[in-house]
C-alpha cells in the first residue's frame, strides 16, 4: 500500500510508520529492512502470554517459513526459511491465588507455577506472525491467539470464573507494538515513539495483576 513502510498483524494494536512521499517511503524502507543492524532503528512490542519463561530473558533465534501442514501458518523451520531472531524478557509474572494452586505446584522447588506473564519483545528482524511463532515455539503463546495459542485454551479452566471469562472474550492476540525509534528520512534525527498499551489489553493484564488479590 503507497506510504505504509511497515506492517502489524492482523489484530495487533500500536505503532505504524506511514510515508507522506516516495523518497521518504524509500528511506525509511531502508531502514526497516536493514533491521537495526547498521542503524538506530529500534522495534519493541509487548505481549501477554502464556506461563512464563524460568528466565528473566532471552533470545529465540530460529527460522520462520510456511509452514507445510497449514499455508495459512507460519512454523519454524530448519531449512529453506528466514532468519528470525527476537529478544524477549520479563516484565510480570502472573500467579493463580494458592488455594487454586496443586499441592506439588506450591511444595516444587521453584514455587507455584505462573499461569501467565507480561513479556517485552524486541524484533531484530521482522518476519510475519514473528513473535507469535517464536514465542509459542518455547511454550509460551500469547493469550488470545487464534492461531497459534489455540493448544492451551485448557489453562482458560484453571482461572477463576471472572478472569475466564475476560480471556474468552478477548477478540485479538494480546500484542502490542509500544516502541518505535528510526532516524528521520530527511535529517537524520532520531525519532522515538511510544505508544501506551490500549484499554482492552491494559483491561486483561489488569485481571491477571488481581488473581492474587
Amino acid at each position: 500500500r503507497p506510504g505504509i513502510v511497515h506492517r502489524l498483524d492482523k489484530d495487533t494494536s500500536g505503532l505504524l510508520v506511514v510515508a507522506k512521499g516516495d523518497r521518504a517511503h524509500k528511506r525509511l524502507a531502508r531502514q526497516f529492512a536493514d533491521h537495526g543492524r547498521t542503524g538506530v532503528l529500534e522495534r519493541e512490542y509487548v505481549a501477554l502470554v502464556w506461563g512464563a519463561p524460568r528466565t528473566d530473558s532471552g533470545t529465540v533465534d530460529a527460522m520462520i517459513g510456511r509452514s507445510s501442514q497449514d499455508r495459512q501458518k507460519q512454523a519454524i523451520v530448519k531449512a529453506g526459511g528466514r532468519e528470525a531472531v527476537t529478544h524477549w524478557r520479563v516484565l510480570e509474572r502472573f500467579y493463580l491465588p494458592e488455594r487454586r494452586e496443586s499441592a506439588a505446584a506450591m511444595k516444587s522447588a521453584t514455587g507455584p507455577e505462573a499461569i501467565a506473564s507480561l513479556v517485552a519483545c524486541r524484533l531484530e528482524t521482522g518476519r510475519t506472525h514473528q513473535i507469535r511463532v517464536h514465542m509459542a515455539h518455547i511454550g509460551h503463546p500469547l493469550v488470545g491467539d487464534p492461531t497459534y495459542g489455540t493448544g492451551f485454551r485448557t489453562k482458560v479452566n484453571r482461572l477463576p470464573e471472572e478472569v475466564a471469562t475476560a480471556v474468552t472474550e478477548f477478540p485479538r492476540q494480546a500484542l502490542h507494538a509500544g516502541l518505535l525509534a528510526f532516524a528521520h528520512p530527511a535529517t537524520g534525527e532520531v525519532m522515538r515513539f511510544r505508544s501506551p498499551i490500549p484499554a482492552d489489553m491494559e483491561g486483561l493484564i489488569e485481571m491477571f495483576r488481581r488473581l492474587r488479590d
